[in-house]
């Protein structure tokens, strides 16, 4: 039956002990292949240059922009939503970075390459943890499985424009019973240069080694023990600091089955500790200033249990709870290196109880519904003394020692239906109910006391409807939305003297937009890609354009492939934004004014010797244009002031012409 196929597509995984092929192809938009749903390969080489993190990867998908903040760690935004509204996940697992300030965002600590699969789930869902009101993201490596002894491995170098290069070297190894896996990586690059050849402050080198031993006594179970190192340092355009430290040590343990009875499909289980060590300072990457170092440290422990029950032939039912915990503390040191004590300032806990239902009315119809419930404790432990909110100082913490408890709710009904054309239409109502997050309660303060520990939870009920048509070399999707947010959590730079940390205050939004895709093959070796995206959201409590909205953006890309060689070009337009609230916005940044329209192009080129080598080329920005996206923090240190030897811009600019190599071979 054609629905129950797409149901089983959607889960499938398969694993082998040949070598993989790589693939010539250039990526330039992934489109969506279920409704609500994107997946692509981030190891696919793409326009433009690869990825060094999941932040730069994830742009290339229509709906997502990323906040520059220099040359790396850019924070990603999924229809003008961003931090802990889109969540993000490692293998299962979330990575809450360090910095009170979000130098280190999630996908700061990703580097997509080394992933198998990248699964964009848009809007409300249940079973990837709490408060994904905007959507959730999911990294995901495949089990390095062998039905006899052998190895696999993968390496590439990547070299570019601006002094950065890459390598990436992994190795697979086992038998039916066993398995091992290593994985290293290195990317690093001097400041680039925007369009008008000014330097931006921007350097950065982040590394990292991953390790994973498995355990396969039959074919249907799997013990897995992993575990993570990385570290690096990165200069940043927009602030009078830099991050010299960004330490993450991981280990977890994950157990699977499958087919354990008629009844129950999969038993999957996950127990991980992420841990995140990080420094900025203003002594070490820069003309050293006065502020000193701030180490900042994040423990994070996830837990997961969840079965797959299959009730009947046509219904699929997942149930499962999930839990973390998390803390975070700090200390100071002043210019000559000498740290005081590591105080405490926040713990975090969630416990969520979830499931969802996948039922087939009939070959061509399809119902899926989802529910969970997340029992949330927070608690400030900041100190009596904390900066003031009127004045540049020290004063008592109006919330120090509070805690403070609530149960949320979650869930979504979607209905799909498969017309006799090859063109499935999906409509689905959901509601997200998120609580604030470490940014929202304990960054940043209030309108009228020093502490935003009070923050309403945000809640988010979203309509989605959509279309998706496939026939021959045809590919159209479209993918709408409706939201309606009571309490959304909005941030407020332009209260005096609340510039740097910004204000946490309750409004109620609307936002609304869409996604459409097209694809068309022309011949047996063109094809033609096109996407389009564009979000438009008003704050109804001021009367006034929601902030941190990006413009209309448009795609185009033609490509040619004779499974040797392959050419490309990509062109990205982006039209003017007018629309903003000046000095509001999230807890990454806000906005600074108007914005003007720009296009930029690019150009690839790919060849493919035989099927275990692939060398690709590209320039990107070809026309040199200098511009900076509409969302994006303020360019020379936008909380005042300016980085010596660098230009001041109103935000911070993107890369000029970027010409780049990249060699990858499979083995």
């Amino acid at each position: 039956m054609a629905a129950l196929a797409l149901a089983g597509a959607a889960n499938a995984e398969t694993t082998t002990s040949l070598p993989v092929e790589l693939e010539p192809v250039v990526v330039t938009a992934p489109a969506m292949e279920q409704p609500l749903v994107v997946k692509t390969d981030p190891r696919k080489p793409r326009q433009p240059i690869p990825a060094h993190d999941g932040a730069d990867y994830l742009k290339t998908i229509p709906g997502f922009s990323v906040i520059r903040k220099g040359g790396t760690d850019g924070d990603p935004v999924f229809r003008g939503m961003a931090g802990s509204r889109l969540n993000i996940l490692v293998d299962g697992q979330s990575i809450l970075g360090g910095c009170n300030f979000r130098m280190d965002a999630p996908t700061a600590y990703i580097f997509p390459e080394v992933f198998d699969k990248l699964t964009v789930i848009k809007g409300p869902s249940v079973l990837y943890g709490a408060g994904n009101s905007a959507g959730a993201v999911l990294f995901e490596r495949k089990p390095a499985q062998f039905t006899e002894s052998g190895y696999k491995a993968h390496g590439s170098l990547t070299a570019a424009s601006f002094g950065r290069h890459d390598e990436v070297a992994e190795a697979k190894f086992g038998n039916a019973s066993a398995y091992g896996q290593v994985t290293g990586t290195n990317s690093q690059s001097g400041d680039y240069k925007d369009g008008n050849g000014n330097a931006v402050h921007s350097a950065y080198r982040r590394y990292s080694l991953n390790g994973t031993v498995g355990l396969t006594p039959d074919t249907d179970t799997r013990i897995e023990l992993f575990g993570a190192y990385s570290d690096g340092h990165a200069a940043y355009a927009d602030r009078g600091m830099d991050g010299t430290k960004f330490l993450r040590q991981n280990i977890g343990l994950k157990f699977e089955r499958t087919h354990v009875s008629p009844l129950f499909e999969k038993v999957e289980a996950l127990l991980s500790s992420n841990n995140v060590d990080h420094i900025m300072d203003d002594q070490t990457l820069r003309t050293p200033g006065m502020m000193g170092y701030v180490n900042l440290k994040r423990d994070t422990i996830d837990g997961r249990l969840a079965a797959t029950l299959r009730i009947a032939n046509p219904t699929k039912l997942t149930l499962g709870v999930d839990t973390q915990t998390n803390g975070h503390s700090s200390r100071n040191a002043g210019t000559n290196g000498v740290y005081n004590v590591f105080t405490d300032d926040a713990s975090f806990k969630q416990q969520g109880l979830f499931g969802e239902v996948d039922h087939l009315l009939d070959d061509k119809q399809r119902i899926i519904a989802g529910y969970r419930a997340d029992s949330w404790k927070a608690q400030d432990k900041r100190g009596a003394m904390i900066m003031n909110y009127n004045i540049m100082g020290m004063s008592m913490n109006p919330s120090s020692g509070q805690q403070r408890s609530e149960t949320l709710h979650s869930g979504f009904a979607r209905y799909e239906r498969q017309l006799d054309a090859p063109t499935t239409v999906y409509a689905g109502l959901g509601h997200t109910s998120r609580f604030p997050d470490y940014w929202e309660l304990i960054s940043k303060q209030s309108l009228t006391t020093a502490s935003s520990f009070d923050t309403r939870a945000e809640k988010t009920n979203q309509l989605d409807a959509g279309v998706l048509y496939k026939t021959g070399g045809t590919d159209f999707t479209v993918s709408a939305f409706y939201n309606r947010i009571g309490d959304f959590i909005l941030v407020d730079y332009s209260p005096m003297n609340k510039m740097a940390t910004g204000a946490v205050r309750n409004v109620d939004a609307t936002t609304y937009g869409a996604e459409l895709g097209y694809g068309q093959t022309l011949g047996e070796q063109w094809k033609l890609n096109s996407s389009l995206a564009y979000v438009h959201g008003s704050n109804n409590t001021d009367g006034t354009p929601l902030a941190q909205l990006p413009p209309l953006e448009g795609r185009i890309g033609l490509s040619y492939d004779d499974k040797q060689w392959s050419f490309g070009a990509l062109a990205r337009l982006i039209a003017a934004q007018a629309r903003f609230d000046l000095n509001k916005g999230n807890i990454v940044g806000k906005d600074l004014g108007a914005s003007s329209g720009f296009g930029i192009f690019s150009v690839n080129a790919g060849w493919r010797p035989n099927k275990m080598a692939l060398v690709t080329a590209g320039v990107d920005n070809l026309f040199n244009r200098n511009y900076a996206e509409f969302i994006s923090r303020a360019g020379g240190n936008g909380m005042g002031g300016a980085i010596p030897g660098y230009a001041q811009t109103t935000r911070v600019n993107e890369a000029g012409r970027t010409i780049w190599l990249k060699a990858s071979i499979a083995l």
